[in-house]
């Protein structure tokens, strides 16, 4: 259940954002959809203007890590934040690049963190009631070969919107995860490319050969290509909902994979 919303996306430049934002502009939500760059602004814009959803849908530049377009966006009065936007760093945690792995923090942990903090104070001081729903992902939950930095980042995403959850009770400001699996969204498998950037098979003892046979067995099945409909269609309902699971797995068939991962994890020995 609920009401028309007004609400804020981060990262809707693209697949699921992009999605996301049409599907609840559809349903007559007035969307402001955060873009990282001008470009993106543009043709997002186009699409609005094809669909019929000018009245409905605003693209605006909002690269998170960029200050100005911070305090832009909080100039909207919104109902629901949705952070959404994420980078991902891939390949072997035991030589990455630290520089590489604080960046990913950066944008995965820190600056959502800082905009929400930002839109809480403001509801709070309105005593406004409102929403802020963080894109974790099932890597936030369980650790796979090969994506250690991006995964530790949603760990880290999960334990500050729980503790979150906890502190916004008082003041009617809910909180909520959603968790999406490996849909085929053309981020996994861009993720995946960003270790080939710097392993050297001169320098590194994890060769280049392994970790692409890593990562085409993850994302070469059609376990690992998920139709993104799916996520789309799932965030379009649980992001404007007045009630929910604090939680959201989708699809939810991967709860078992979570639940016998971490049995897995119980029963680790040294």
């Amino acid at each position: 259940m609920y009401t028309k919303k007004m609400i804020l996306i981060t990262g809707a430049g693209s697949g699921m954002g992009e999605g996301v934002s049409i599907g609840l502009a559809k349903l007559g939500h007035k969307i402001i959809a955060g873009v990282q760059i001008a470009p993106q602004v543009t043709s997002l814009q186009r699409k609005v203007k094809e669909l019929g959803l000018e009245n409905n849908l605003q693209a605006i530049k909002l690269d998170i890590l960029d200050p100005l377009d911070v305090d832009n966006a909080l100039t909207w009065d919104i109902d629901i934040l949705f952070n959404h936007a994420g980078v991902g760093e891939a390949g072997p945690l035991s030589e990455i690049p630290l520089n590489l792995v604080r960046a990913n923090f950066e944008t995965n942990v820190f600056a959502p963190l800082a905009l929400s903090q930002k839109f809480i104070a403001k509801w709070i001081a309105a005593c406004k009631k409102g929403k802020i729903v963080f894109t974790s992902s099932l890597l936030g939950l369980l650790s796979v070969e090969g994506l250690g930095a991006y995964e530790s980042t949603k760990h880290a995403l999960e334990a500050i919107a729980e503790e979150l959850q906890r502190e916004m009770n008082p003041h009617g400001i809910q909180v909520q995860t959603i968790n999406p699996g490996p849909f085929f969204t053309g981020f996994n498998e861009t993720m995946s490319d960003t270790a080939f950037r710097w392993l050297d098979d001169d320098k590194n003892f994890t060769k280049r050969a392994d970790v692409r046979a890593v990562f085409d067995a993850i994302f070469g099945s059609p376990e690992g290509r998920l139709d993104p409909k799916i996520i789309i269609d799932a965030m379009i309902e649980i992001v404007p909902a007045d009630t929910g699971k604090f939680r959201n797995i989708v699809p939810a068939s991967l709860l078992d994979t979570l639940k016998a991962a971490q049995v897995r994890a119980w029963q680790n020995t040294i």
